[in-house]
This record gives structure tokens, C-alpha cells and sequence, in this order.
């Protein structure tokens, strides 16, 4: 089966199960890491060429691979539009963008989403760091993503440093960009 999204409650990460069914494993209450192989080993970040989403598509070509990006920081945020934890984070991830566009690439990876919903969530919050299409959740299998939102933080090398599950507050974004930042 497919994957296929499911909302969440109000502060937990949107689940994904396969064929309808949850996954067989939960987060901790009030915990926001999830074991990953990636991060507990320093794994190399899977590297995939996506589409680029059109509104990124003037500055950034027709696709993205990730791994022509290494060199710098990269914060990896998998989200979709019809998860209500990535909505209250869009704002402050364009926001920390912005302020650190310069020494930090934010890459957004629209997961199981339509395109025409990906762009108006886009508008709606005003994104301009790059998004790219997984409208089948490949990329997030390779990942292993659990839920909505997830963010991965890799450092120049190409290594998954972190994996952040959920909503991401300023203070965990800070803390998280303090380890990739010189």
C-alpha cells in the first residue's frame, strides 16, 4: 500500500501509516526526537532530484538534487498543506530563512501533497526558500519519515546531524542551527 496522511491532534506531528494503519510505534508524550539511524550515525543524507515547485523555479532550475547543494548547511522540512502543525511553523522557518539565507539553505519538501495545495500554501505564508514536490512520499521513505512536520538538519558534509519531529519552536530551530554554524 501507500502511504497515506492523517491530521493530527492538536500539538502532535500529523502521523502517516501504510494502507490507512498508524505505525506500529509512537512518540513519547512531550518528546519531539525519534530514534534515527540517520542521525544517531552521521549517516550520509539520501540524496534525491525532485521537481521544484514553480514559484522557485526561475531562481532554482526545474530540479533540485540534494546533493549539488552540500557545501553548506541544509534544514530539510517535510510538510504538506493539510497538516496544522506545519502551518504554525511556515511563518517562523520563512523568518529564520531569511535571516540566515546567507549561511544556512532551507529546503522544503512538499510530501503527499497536491501541487495546487502545496502553492497555495506557499502564497499563503509567503515562502521563498525552495520547495520541491515528493507527492509520493518517496524521499520521506528514504528518510524515514514518521510524521508532519519533520526537519533534518545536515551539515556541510552532507551528514544528517539531527532529525526534529513535530513543530519546530525558535528555541529548538536555534539550538539545532548552533551545532551546523561555525
Amino acid at each position: 500500500g501507500s502511504f497515506r496522511g492523517f491530521y493530527a491532534l492538536r500539538d502532535r506531528p500529523c502521523p502517516l501509516g501504510f494502507g490507512g494503519r498508524a505505525l506500529p510505534f509512537r512518540i513519547a508524550p512531550g518528546s519531539s526526537l525519534l530514534p534515527s539511524v540517520l542521525a544517531e550515525k552521521r549517516k550520509p543524507a539520501p540524496d534525491f532530484t525532485l521537481p521544484i515547485l514553480p514559484p522557485y523555479r526561475k531562481a532554482w532550475g526545474e530540479t533540485l538534487r540534494l546533493s549539488r547543494l552540500f557545501g553548506r548547511p541544509i534544514v530539510l522540512n517535510f510538510w504538506a498543506s493539510w497538516c496544522p502543525p506545519c502551518r504554525r511553523e511556515a511563518p517562523m522557518l520563512e523568518a529564520y530563512w531569511r535571516r540566515y539565507q546567507d549561511q544556512v539553505l532551507f529546503i522544503g519538501v512538499n510530501f503527499q501533497d497536491t501541487e495546487e495545495a502545496a502553492l497555495a500554501f506557499i502564497r499563503e505564508f509567503g515562502l521563498s526558500f525552495p520547495s520541491v514536490a515528493d507527492p509520493r512520499g518517496r524521499v520521506g521513505i528514504d528518510y524515514g519519515v514518521y510524521g508532519l512536520p519533520e526537519t533534518f538538519f545536515i551539515d556541510p558534509e552532507g551528514r544528517v546531524q539531527a532529525r526534529h519531529v513535530g513543530e519546530l519552536k525558535p528555541k529548538d530551530l536555534e539550538g539545532y542551527l548552533r551545532t551546523l554554524l561555525p
